[in-house]
């Protein structure tokens, strides 16, 4: 029964999570624990297995390099240029910062991307004194998407890269890149449409940020020139990262120390440190536990196995099937799990007399990534921004999410389908 006991323990934290009525990131964490003493999990497997430290690692070490380089002026320079170039207005706004973070999440990865682009977004709105959330659900739906269409842009797709010798980063960006541009084409019209009645700035708040010299927000040059420079050292080692045969995470954490070390006399390690969002750190933490105990008692493999027993093996069903239920599952648990379950059951296909499984590879890319819109716990970067909104006192609810996030997954699997089925399912009829 220690199945139905590790389903009951995320069943129960995950309703707290949505009621928002405990610290989202203590009942991740209560539930984690759970997990051990219930004897689900041991400590060691726990902290070796399940908790993605790659994943923690990356975060910690690009909120170092975000917090330290926020200091420079350089977000406010950005935000205000932006602004100026299209006027002010905020719905060309919206479509510029969306466009920004969907082509930063397919070079970078989506992580990355949100961590740099989050603070541009809150300092423009308090300067237009506009909502921020609209943006905020905007950098999250354009995240997801455009981590979708590269190799690096989202874990599942890296993942699957390793798993399958053949797939180079390439072949993602040619299969995967006109679907995702479709879809993210899609989503901002329709985001766009949702929030035009909304996003209204004073004619008088437009005029005065024209005004602005955003010059003048770039006071600390030596805290510039050092932050930018590593900042950019470390964007350029994250796209050659396959050339360089060194892990994504190392390269953040080289970048965050070096930058450190750089600005040691400008700034205090010890601020650095409490500028960490160790709320949002946490709630990894304990979601990584939480699905962790649902992987070890087996019932993530025994999904991913029932939806190929269900198929018979055809690639047609079998690749529809594993987009939507990926897409789905991957809304209500971490992708990265699932996605590890599935990469063995889809290689066992190749004992079946399969010998082309990339229709598979790409329902499963497509849902993984494109699923995690479908909730605030669906992605790592839509935790990351309900955090640093919180931060900043302009919090979204995990039901103001779900408004948005369900439309457009749905949304997505659709044309996903659509896809799917006319480029590489017909010859299989």
């Amino acid at each position: 029964m220690e199945w139905m006991l590790a389903l009951i323990i995320f069943v129960v934290s995950y309703a707290l999570i949505i009621s928002e009525k405990i610290n989202r990131a203590l009942v991740a964490c209560l539930g984690g624990i759970l997990m051990l003493l219930s004897g689900v999990l041991n400590l060691d497997n726990a902290f070796l297995e399940h908790i993605d430290w790659h994943t923690i690692v990356l975060l910690l070490s690009m909120m170092i390099l975000v917090s330290i380089t926020s200091k420079s002026g350089l977000f406010e320079y950005i935000a205000i240029s932006l602004a100026k170039i299209v006027k002010g207005k905020p719905i060309p706004i919206l479509i510029v910062i969306s466009t920004l973070t969907a082509v930063g999440s397919a070079l970078l990865n989506n992580v990355t991307t949100v961590l740099l682009i989050v603070p541009i977004v809150l300092t423009l709105t308090s300067m237009l004194k506009i909502t921020a959330i609209p943006y905020l659900l905007a950098v999250i739906l354009s995240s997801n998407i455009g981590g979708t269409a590269t190799l690096i842009g989202d874990p599942p797709n890296l993942m699957i890269g390793q798993a399958v010798a053949h797939l180079s980063f390439n072949d993602f960006l040619i299969h995967l890149g006109p679907v995702v541009l479709v879809i993210y084409v899609t989503v901002i019209i329709g985001v766009s449409l949702l929030y035009r009645n909304r996003l209204i700035v004073d004619d008088q708040e437009r005029d005065g940020l024209m005004k602005i010299d955003p010059t003048k927000y770039l006071l600390r040059r030596s805290l510039l020139f050092k932050s930018v420079s590593v900042l950019v050292m470390t964007t350029v080692g994250f796209i050659i990262q396959p050339l360089l045969y060194v892990e994504l995470t190392t390269i953040a954490m080289a970048g965050a120390i070096l930058l450190m070390l750089l600005t040691n006399d400008e700034e205090q390690t010890e601020e650095v440190f409490q500028a960490i969002e160790w709320v949002t750190i946490f709630f990894f933490v304990g979601l990584f536990m939480l699905v962790g105990g649902l992987k070890e008692v087996g019932l993530i493999d025994e999904m991913a196995k029932t939806i190929i027993y269900y198929t018979e093996g055809d690639v047609p069903r079998t690749s529809l099937l594993i987009l939507w239920s990926s897409g789905i599952l991957s809304g209500f648990v971490d992708n990265i799990p699932f996605v590890a379950a599935m990469i063995p059951v889809i290689l066992e296909f190749q004992e079946y007399g399969m010998t082309n499984l990339d229709p598979l590879w790409w329902a499963l890319a497509l849902g993984a990534c494109l699923g995690g819109n479908g909730t605030l716990i669906g992605a790592s970067s839509n935790v990351i921004v309900a955090g640093l909104a919180m931060k900043a006192k302009q919090p979204f609810t995990y039901i103001d999410f779900l408004k948005v996030g369900i439309p457009t997954a749905l949304i997505s699997f659709v044309i996903s389908s659509f896809y799917l089925y006319f480029r590489y399912l017909v010859d299989f009829l």
